[in-house]
Order: structure tokens, then C-alpha cells, then sequence
């Protein structure tokens, strides 16, 4: 993470504006808070991605409270079409006044804008959808990008990929666990039950009615050391001798959450003090 953060600082001089990629399902969780201070002599925009599997009311909340802030932003579906145009235009808009006073000079400015954010929030993915073609590096493992990678979207905007980058320590714990439950954090350092168990807590509080729904054997009475159990008896997930396979059960409710198939969430809430 150390040398991904001096790639940043070598190479932010080379652009002229930065864009946060962060997911909609954890708005300020999936913000690396060093980019304020990184970023802080360019024009920034901020992208919430898999907007397509949070809360649309809480998305609307969240970009009104960037936008009072005084930052570009917009909703973004990466692995689809929905909001590329939009993605573009902010792109351009955060650098119009310096485009405008070039072209009053003669000179029409490529615009060059380098993607930023945290593991597996789909930055290549999000280029490679702006560019119309797969560019770039993708996948779900953490640090899949780790060279400089410039990708022309047009004669006169330019995208510079980057390594996601995390912070060395994550000091507030809801924080952490949501990264953890977004998957983040490589699931192999972590005990999955232990996990999947929060998660069903977490869900059990933000959208019940969807839980229950989704795994019948769950109720308003079950008790929280029961939720995983009460899951692998709605999914009929038995070893042999009749015993409750939890952790196949752990596996299938994180998979289940993180391809939307449980609800549309969003995990965090809009800063209060700023609200």
C-alpha cells in the first residue's frame, strides 16, 4: 500500500482532475480518507458504483451530501450502460473552465483524469465501460492493478488507472466490517461464519422483511446466535448425521448479499454533522 500511494503522489501532477470510484453499498466506508488530503489540488469527482445494488433513496441522500460539499457526483453502474454519459460529462465539467481558457488561446486540451479508489470498487471496470472495450486488468482480488495504465476514451479525454489503495489501519470497526462484508477484505484472512453471522445482524436491522424472505426459516424471534443456523435449515444444508452446515451457509449468505440477491442495502448512513 505504501508504494501504491507514491505511485499516486508521483503521478497526480499528470492529470487534471481525479475520480473516486466508491461502492454505493458503503459510500463513506469505501472511501480511502488520505485522498482528501492527496487530491487536494485537483478537481474531484466522486462515482458511487453498484448503484445498481444499494438503496436508491440512500443514494440520493448520499450525492446530495457530496454535492453540498462542493464535490461532482454521480451514480454509477460499471458492468452496465447506466450512467456512462453522465460519468463523462462530469469528467469534462470538473475541468470545463481550464478546457475553455485553452480553447480561447487555440489550444483544444485533452483532458486527462486518473481513476482512483479502495480494492474491488470496479475501477477497471468503470474505464473499461467508458472506453467501450476491456482496456484494463479486472477481477475480485485486491491489487489486480499495479502498474500506471493510460486508456484513450476519445481525442480529447484521457483515463489513467490506478492500484486500489487502502489505508494502512482501519480504526473505525462498522467501517471495517463493511468493507469485510462487501468483500474488500480477502475473505481468506477471515472467518466466514463469524462474518456472514454480522452480516445477518446488519441485514436483520436494514431490510428484515427482505431477510426473511429470502431465507424462511428466519423470524423476528430468531436469536442472533441462531441467524446462520436458521439460514443453512432454510437452504436444507445438512452434513452427514443430520448436522447444520453453517459455513456453507456463511458462504451462500455473502455471495447472496454481494450479488444483490437479498436486497438493495447501503450500509452506511450519511455523516449526521453534515447532513
Amino acid at each position: 500500500m505504501a508504494k501504491a500511494k507514491r505511485m499516486l503522489q508521483e503521478n497526480i501532477k499528470l492529470v487534471d482532475a481525479v475520480a473516486e470510484i466508491v461502492d454505493a453499498r458503503a459510500p463513506e466506508a469505501s472511501r480511502n480518507p488520505d485522498f482528501d488530503a492527496l487530491f487536494s489540488q485537483k478537481e474531484r469527482i466522486i462515482l458511487l458504483n453498484k448503484a445498481d445494488l444499494a438503496d436508491e433513496n440512500a443514494t440520493r441522500r448520499f450525492l446530495d451530501y457530496y454535492r453540498r460539499r462542493g464535490l461532482l457526483a454521480a451514480p454509477m453502474v460499471s458492468t452496465g450502460a447506466a450512467g456512462k454519459k453522465q460519468a463523462v460529462a462530469l469528467m469534462e465539467r470538473a475541468v470545463s473552465d481550464k478546457v475553455k481558457r485553452l480553447q480561447e488561446k487555440g489550444i483544444k486540451k485533452t483532458v486527462r483524469v486518473m481513476v482512483v479508489g479502495i480494492p474491488n470498487v470496479g475501477k477497471s471496470t468503470f474505464i473499461n465501460r467508458i472506453a467501450g472495450e476491456n482496456r484494463t486488468k479486472t477481477g475480485d482480488t485486491p491489487g489486480v492493478t499495479r502498474s500506471k495504465q493510460w486508456v484513450k476514451v476519445g481525442p480529447y479525454l484521457e483515463l489513467m488507472d490506478s492500484p486500489g489503495l487502502l489505508w494502512p489501519k482501519l480504526e473505525d470497526q462498522q467501517k471495517a466490517q463493511s468493507l469485510a462484508f462487501l468483500g474488500t477484505v480477502n475473505d481468506d484472512i477471515l472467518d466466514g461464519e463469524e462474518l456472514a453471522s454480522a452480516l445477518l445482524q446488519r441485514l436483520m436491522t436494514l431490510c428484515p422483511e427482505a431477510l426473511m424472505q429470502r431465507y424462511k426459516k428466519l423470524t423476528l424471534e430468531t436469536a442472533i446466535e441462531d441467524l446462520l443456523p436458521a439460514v443453512a435449515q432454510s437452504r436444507g444444508f445438512l452434513l452427514s448425521g443430520g448436522e447444520l452446515d453453517t459455513e456453507r451457509a456463511a458462504r451462500i449468505v455473502l455471495d447472496e448479499f454481494r450479488g444483490g440477491k437479498i436486497a438493495r442495502v447501503t450500509l452506511d448512513q450519511v455523516p449526521e454533522e453534515q447532513a
